[in-house]
């Protein structure tokens, strides 16, 4: 066993997106159907149990902790697993802490996840209209989301705003969310929207490729490639005009797996190496299974040998999706 952990293509596995439940309180289009049916409580990880393997990757070379559902912030007492993990923090372990969330609760939770170490926070937010907020998320309240980002900027926390391209929307809102980002200190990334889990909607209607809309964006704004990176899959453009950042997420066009660096944990101990990937590796058996994390490390070693190289995502009209796993299972 390697102390640190390189999959079979020599990339260093340094990021870790941590899910800690598949709940969400809103029903966004592009994510889930009104009637998803989430998975029992009872299936979930601990915070115990999720401590103690975010606890074993960081001792194998993991510095950044991405927390994501669902949305987190709905598991109850979820300042536990925040709090905990702080130790790495202050050790020098863990080099970042962080979470993407819907902004829903982000109000009330800010300044004690600022108290635990967190310094940066991703939300998401598709648009700054009400109606159409309600709309996409199926019946959000755009103002407690605002709210949250107010909150966070007020704690400290630095705040990334995260937008899934949808054809029909993005191409009205594109220039008010630049505006309203860069006026207050934000980055602002997009996303494709991708083939996971089954919707009441065809994705081939939704789907927007970055390319399409960067020529949109470029009829008004000044782009100029930047080499900013923040350990994720983005590739950012400083805006001329504002000063602020633009971030391009493109699994479907044009994905970056190259240099990949990145797991993921779903809330029931499932580790999967890559979006793409279809099964997951079980690491809550092992972590029930002993005490000893020499059974927890075996797992993970032999997951992470199997990381492919790369995925291949393809939107088809009234077609199935890539993975029947949605994407709150995971979080993106």
């Amino acid at each position: 066993m390697s102390a640190f952990l390189t999959d079979g293509y020599g990339r260093a596995i340094r990021y870790l997106r941590l899910s800690v439940t598949d709940r969400c309180d809103l029903r966004c289009v592009y994510c889930m159907t009104d009637d998803v049916v989430f998975l029992p409580r009872h299936e979930l990880l601990s915070f115990e149990e999720l401590d103690r393997l975010a606890s074993a990757l960081i001792g194998r070379g993991v510095d950044k902790i991405r927390i994501t559902g669902g949305e987190p912030l709905l598991r109850k007492d979820i300042l536990q697993l925040f709090q905990g993990l702080s130790r790495h923090l202050a050790s020098g372990a863990l080099r970042e802490l962080t979470l993407t969330t819907n902004g829903t609760r982000l109000a009330r939770f800010a300044p004690d996840l600022a108290a635990a170490g967190v310094r940066r926070v991703n939300v998401s937010l598709d648009t700054l209209d009400p109606a159409r907020y309600a709309a996409i998320t199926r019946h959000g309240d755009l103002a407690g989301t605002l709210a949250g980002i107010a909150a966070a900027q007020a704690a400290g926390l630095k705040v990334k705003l995260n937008a899934v391209a949808l054809r029909g929307v993005t191409e009205r809102e594109i220039d008010g969310l630049i505006a309203f980002a860069h006026g207050r200190g934000m980055d602002l990334t997009l996303i494709e929207t991708m083939p996971l889990g089954h919707l009441d909607v065809d994705r081939a209607d939704q789907y927007l490729p970055l390319g399409d809309l960067r020529r949109r964006m470029a009829k008004r704004w000044t782009l100029i490639d930047v080499d900013d990176r923040t350990g994720g899959p983005a590739r950012y453009a400083r805006v001329r005009e504002t000063g602020g950042l633009i971030g391009f997420i493109t699994p479907m066009s044009h994905n970056f797996c190259e240099s990949c660096n990145r797991i993921r944990v779903s809330a029931t101990g499932r580790l999967y190496t890559c979006l793409g990937e279809r099964g997951g590796a079980d690491l809550r058996a092992a972590l029930r299974g002993s005490e000893s994390d020499d059974t927890l490390n075996a797992a993970i070693d032999r997951a992470i040998l199997r990381k492919p190289k790369g995925h291949d995502f393809a939107i088809r009209r009234h077609g199935e999706p890539a993975l029947e796993r949605p994407m709150s299972v995971l979080g993106g």
